[in-house]
């Protein structure tokens, strides 16, 4: 399987393999690398893969869109990032929730946030992938971070030979206990640095470094290339597939469904990579009814997919669920390709740079509404949903999962749709411990304090993986402006 540009209007598509499009991470005319075909998965083939661990449904659903990755290799690789060791308890679980919404708690992995799943297994493919392009040169990756993906990227890539990681992070757009867990990152071959904006500041600056070619030129003596861990990586959605699949045969395997059942699936969004995946997952096969995109208080999805018009110019809300305080939704663009093609898509990102916005055609909007509902959350009901959650269910969510929560129930209130939900729980609530236990009712000293305050209050205890980095040294420091980016990369690289 080849991969192509969501960009590339030249009917000779400039085509390269997977191992090709993970090193690269952006394509050549700054689109976003994707399959040039979908692959399938019938009935009988997920039956086949119920039975199965986790890491072995994996490699076989990679397998199919890594195609230049032997078999050998890629079991090899997901028995690796998905060992018990590194995921406690399994990698996935699944947990039932009242009104028919089962909640994937994709957090058990090092750095207790969704991000884990695909940045675990990630390193391993980039680094097998320098071998079968004959790259000699180093890999620096470049990560922009609302909050998790810089600390999942990091623990993920650090120490691997022939790569460095340099993440980039709002300086006030993250949580302490998140910056925490940048700043004392353990690995000598990582850098972490904080920027003076939001996270599309941060973003907008990485895809500027991608797409110089004077500063390619200047890293490439110096024998470094540029590379991506963002979910613009093809290396980085592809696993998320993984665990929308996973999922419905586990609750085959639970019983809570019968085999070719349709259910729908609900995210709560800011760069549309984890909806997508899902989304990638029910062109392959899974019965995927409906998508719920779950937006907080930064509700340009929902207002996207409600009228049509995707308008980044509008107030910026810092909210207690940062990781989705996002205003320019990199992944949307691969839905795009997916249903309008690569010269619409072409046209529509052109004017979301020169204008800050587009406005999708009547047909690619009616496929939109097919399959998506576009829904949000705001504080309050955020913070509602956790209280009511924890009183009713006894189960603690984090402030993401319960932007979520709230989303599907207020899909199932406005419709008849009750068909079973998965719903995607993206952290461990004690990534969020001030929020959520202020949420509760209680009143944090502080967000450090607040995880032992709310093993209290909750009785769940804190996972080791957050309460260490409270005993390890801050290695980090720097905060820059954003268009000093170049020059953080500069003084990394030497």
């Amino acid at each position: 399987m080849n991969y192509i540009s969501t960009r590339d209007t030249n009917e000779a598509k400039k085509a390269v393999s997977a191992a090709a499009a993970i090193k690269q991470g952006l394509a050549d005319d700054g689109g976003l690398f994707m399959p040039d075909t979908i692959p399938t998965v019938t009935m009988e083939e997920l039956k086949a893969l119920i039975d199965l661990p986790y890491e072995e449904r994996a490699a076989k659903i990679l397998g199919l869109f890594l195609t230049d990755y032997t078999a050998e290799e890629l079991l090899a690789d997901c028995r690796a990032a998905y060992a018990e060791e590194r995921f406690p308890g399994g990698a996935a679980p699944i947990v039932s929730l009242e009104g028919g919404v089962h909640s994937l708690e994709l957090w058990h992995g090092p750095t207790c946030a969704f991000k884990d799943m695909a940045l675990q297994i990630m390193p391993r493919l980039l680094s097998r992938a320098l071998g079968k392009t004959g790259e000699e040169r180093t890999a620096q990756i470049l990560v922009a971070t609302s909050g998790d993906t810089g600390k999942a990227a990091l623990e993920g890539y650090r120490d691997v030979d022939q790569i460095k990681i340099l993440v980039f992070y709002p300086e006030d757009g993250v949580s302490r206990v998140q910056k925490l867990q940048m700043a004392t990152q353990e690995g000598g071959n990582v850098g972490v640095c904080a920027i003076h904006g939001n996270f599309d500041d941060a973003q907008t600056g990485v895809k500027k470094i991608f797409s110089d070619g004077e500063f390619a030129k200047e890293m490439n003596a110096q024998g470094y290339f540029f590379s991506s861990a963002n979910s613009i990586n093809w290396g980085r959605l592809a696993p998320q597939i993984v665990y929308y699949i996973s999922a419905y045969c586990d609750l085959v395997k639970a019983g809570r469904i019968a085999l070719g059942d349709v259910v729908n699936v609900c995210v709560p969004t800011g760069n549309f990579g984890n909806i997508f995946a899902a989304y990638i997952a029910a062109k392959m096969g899974l019965p995927v009814g409906r998508f719920i995109c779950a937006s907080n208080a930064n509700n340009i999805l929902t207002d996207f997919l409600k009228t049509g018009t995707y308008d980044r110019n509008r107030e910026f809300y810092k909210t207690m669920s940062p990781s989705m305080d996002i205003l320019i939704s990199s992944n949307l663009e691969r839905l795009l390709f997916t249903v309008a093609g690569p010269e619409k898509t072409a046209d529509y990102m052109k004017s979301l740079a020169t204008c800050g916005k587009y406005t999708v055609d009547a047909q690619v909007k009616a496929e939109l509404d097919r399959c998506f509902s576009g829904y949000y959350c705001s504080e309050e009901n955020t913070a509602k949903t956790i209280r009511e959650t924890f009183e009713k269910e006894g189960y603690l969510c984090d402030t993401h999962t319960a932007v979520g929560l709230y989303c599907a129930k207020a899909y199932m209130a406005d419709t008849d749709d009750h068909r079973p939900v998965i719903l995607a729980s993206t952290a461990n609530p004690y990534k969020f411990a001030a929020s959520v236990l202020t949420a509760l009712g209680g009143q944090p000293t502080d967000d450090v304090a607040a995880l032992a305050e709310l093993e209290e209050k909750s009785g769940v205890k804190a996972p080791v993986q957050l309460t260490r980095v409270l005993t390890l040294p801050v290695r980090f420091t720097e905060t820059v402006d954003a268009d000093e980016m170049p020059n953080a990369v500069r003084r990394f690289c030497k």
